[in-house]
């Protein structure tokens, strides 16, 4: 494909004016040769190749400073239908992280979860300093496709849909994607040192499969979150919510992520759910999870426990 059917597929302006992106995603995926390669969304049925342009990594597209302004000058490129290949999580080498009690719904639903964790909950939802925790090393993030886990030994498990913040190491919000951060409400209620086991489980991160570069903090908090739960054919539950009901501000959250921390290779944030299923809900082994956030794209994922 051609440069300039590139920059019309893309949205993007011809080399040389200004670059105005609508919406470029990028992925990783698998080839029927067993080739992991990067690739560039093309409409919602076509991926570009971007191996032979020399990009091999999402990490490094990150890295780059402007991904987007670098993918808009591409020249002749392979375009791929999406149905040839598989889609991989975007987690490379990163770290998964995730925030709390980001939303007023999150603090709600964890203030009812447990008396005993209530004032914990209510103090950080006002606080200066967020709740952060680690999620995920990046080889047990679940992609896109694959199942997301409900504990052997939880009986109120749940799904939340974030927003998921891709920083790169000098700590520049480079893109975004789609989030879950599976949850064991009954074991977190219980007590509030127990968060992480009621968090970081097999099978409990689920990210993917697009990336979203060339979108700025105000344009992503125009866009909807929305999940729906499946089972047996039908909707159990769905819910919808719009990222600009995020309290805190992404620079804000980034600022403590990288305070007296490092991240050679950047990190990824979940920045916290705003969409809880009412509380006699829990998921169960076959149920489906359908997250899709309006500027970026959907994960789904069916339910095993584990």
């Amino acid at each position: 494909m051609a440069i300039e059917g590139l920059e019309k597929g893309l949205g993007l302006t011809p080399l040389g004016q200004t670059h105005t992106i609508r919406r470029v995603r990028i992925c990783r995926y698998l080839t029927k040769d067993n080739r992991v390669c990067i690739g560039l969304a093309k409409g919602d049925d076509a991926l570009i190749d971007l191996s032979s342009s020399g990009i091999e990594s999402i990490t490094a597209l990150l890295e780059s400073g402007d991904a987007a302004k670098r993918l808009a000058g591409l020249g002749e490129l392979t375009e791929i239908p999406l149905s040839d290949v598989t889609l991989l999580s975007p987690i490379e080498v990163q770290e998964v992280w995730a925030a709390g009690v980001t939303y007023l719904r999150s603090k709600d639903a964890r203030m009812e979860e447990s008396d005993f964790s209530a004032t914990a909950y209510d103090r950080v939802y006002d606080a200066p300093r967020p709740e952060l925790f680690f999620k995920s090393f990046p080889k047990k993030v679940v992609a896109c496709g694959e199942p997301v886990g409900i504990r052997t030994d939880a009986q109120w498990s749940v799904p939340e849909p974030e927003l998921v913040l891709m920083m790169n190491s000098s700590g520049n919000i480079a893109g975004y994607a789609v989030g879950n951060d599976m949850s064991s409400r009954d074991i977190e209620g219980e007590n509030l040192l127990y968060l992480p086991q009621a968090k970081v489980y097999h099978r409990s991160c689920a990210v993917g499969p697009w990336v979203r570069v060339g979108a700025t903090e105000a344009e992503a908090r125009e866009w909807d979150i929305s999940m729906q739960i499946g089972r047996n054919g039908e909707t159990v539950f769905e819910g919808a919510v719009s990222v600009n009901q995020i309290k805190r501000s992404f620079g804000g959250l980034r600022d403590f992520m990288f305070q007296s921390q490092v991240f050679p290779f950047g990190c990824a944030l979940l920045t916290g759910t705003g969409i809880v299923p009412d509380d006699d809900f829990t998921l169960e082994e076959g149920d489906t999870i359908r997250i899709e956030i309006s500027g970026i794209g959907c994960l789904h994922n069916p339910v095993v426990r584990v």
